[in-house]
């Protein structure tokens, strides 16, 4: 049996937040994480994310503070940048964004003037709320126009449900942005930046690239890379790159002093140090030749995933995938099945994963008639292909079993016994 971990002699003055730690540790070591925008830091993430940074007050940018005492914290963020800069071969990088949404309306900011054009991809068809939702703020001040996908195809030797790069260039010649968006966040194919340049070329527009899923592969190597093709490109550090919450925005030499100026004094005011220190953490990480080992085999793993949620009669959007995600259209597994109902099923059966819109949902975005899966973190925890096929047939049997507690109870004590032999966090309590 496990000893408490460290989090009752850290919090031990409060231990209704201690327990309430030690119920979440313990939920994401005895259940799935198949959420494709989470992933398992290292305990050097989480040691620097809980740090003594988190006193420190620092507006502004190494060398140029409002407050004294940076003279650490100068060094810390030159490093980060230093270290991102390396890793993905970029010219600037800003560490300081809170998350990928405020790294998105930074250089948006940056680059555009309020009622400017922006050609990005559509929410429901696989973009991100910054990409002009109108439930998002980016809608608000600028005008977007938004591109999609080719139509589903009974054809297999015809690929369907992928973007539509006909009706981004059409688009494109009708609207003349002034910003063109690639990137989404869910969307399992590959999404090659040159597709987009020679269009943003064609119409004067500046290339953005929203890397915030698929910055580890990569990093990794197993992806190809925008930087270097985009003007800008921005991700987050949680997701497949396995970094603390947050956000970074890469640029040319030429916008590096709009993108600053825009993330601060612009859109925020101190930055979160101990998280800057923590991504830092988090790129050295990435540089080690076993992280581009790790990323091929998130991809490997999406895939056998995949293969085998076909084989239990899911239908796969777009035919399969190509990175870390798993889109699934669950209407030819079960007609009645809505995305909120398999998550919810799923939950009691110890499987973490997300509902989503899939092209053309007829459903609304909060039942849907999908489910979004990733790869990232099970992987970190050590797992392979044959686990996959494991969870898919874990996972399909909880839903077509949905209304019997004793088979969801059945599947999660499984789910509990594959965990069990791939804690992702050992180190983090001893055998008592």
């Amino acid at each position: 049996m496990s000893s408490p971990s460290p989090f009752s002699a850290w919090l031990a003055e409060d231990p209704e937040v201690a327990g309430l730690l030690e119920d979440e540790l313990l939920r994401q070591r005895t259940t799935l994480q198949l959420i494709a925008s989470e992933n398992f830091t290292s305990p050097a993430v989480l040691a620097a994310t809980g740090s003594v940074l988190t006193n420190k007050y620092a507006e502004g940018y190494p060398g140029r503070r409002y407050y004294g005492g940076n003279q650490v914290v100068d060094e810390i963020e030159d490093l980060a940048r230093q270290r991102l800069c390396e890793l993905f071969g970029a010219e600037h990088a800003n560490v300081q964004p809170h998350s990928g949404a405020n790294a998105n309306v930074g250089v948006y900011q940056a680059l555009l003037e309020p009622g400017d054009t922006i050609l990005a991809m559509r929410l429901d068809q696989g973009g991100h709320l910054t990409h002009g939702s109108p439930a998002s703020i980016t809608s608000k001040i600028w005008h977007f126009v938004s591109y999609g996908l080719t139509p589903a195809s009974d054809d297999p030797s015809v690929p369907g449900e992928m973007i539509d790069l006909d009706q981004v260039r059409d688009l494109a010649l009708e609207h003349r942005p002034k910003l063109i968006v690639a990137g989404a966040t869910a969307y399992a194919r590959t999404i090659d930046a040159a597709d987009y340049r020679g269009i943003a070329d064609e119409v004067g527009a500046l290339l953005m690239f929203d890397l915030a899923h698929p910055a580890g592969l990569v990093a990794g190597g197993a992806h190809p890379s925008p930087v270097g093709i985009a003007d800008v490109v921005t991700f987050t550090t949680h997701k497949t790159l396995r970094g603390p919450r947050g956000g970074a925005i890469l640029s040319t030499e030429e916008l590096a002093k709009k993108i600053d100026g825009a993330i601060f004094p612009g859109l925020q005011g101190g930055p979160l140090e101990h998280a800057i220190a923590a991504k830092a953490v988090a790129f050295k990480e990435a540089m080690d030749p076993s992280f581009s080992v790790y990323a091929h085999q998130v991809v490997a793993n999406a895939a056998a995933l995949a293969t085998a949620l076909e084989a239990e009669g899911f239908r796969l959007v777009s035919g399969g995938t190509d990175n870390h995600l798993v889109l699934l259209d669950l209407r030819s597994f079960d007609a009645e099945l809505t995305g909120k109902e398999a998550q919810e099923v799923m939950d009691r059966a110890g499987i973490t994963a997300n509902r989503n819109t899939i092209p053309d949902d007829p459903r609304s975005p909060f039942v849907t008639s999908g489910l979004r899966l990733g790869t990232a973190a099970e992987t970190t925890a050590g797992m392979g292909e044959t686990q996959m096929v494991q969870i898919a047939g874990l996972l399909s049997r909880a839903l077509r079993e949905r209304g019997d507690e004793d088979a969801i109870a059945a599947v999660r004590a499984e789910v509990a016994a594959l965990c069990a032999a791939f804690d992702p966090y050992p180190t983090l309590a001893g055998e008592g």
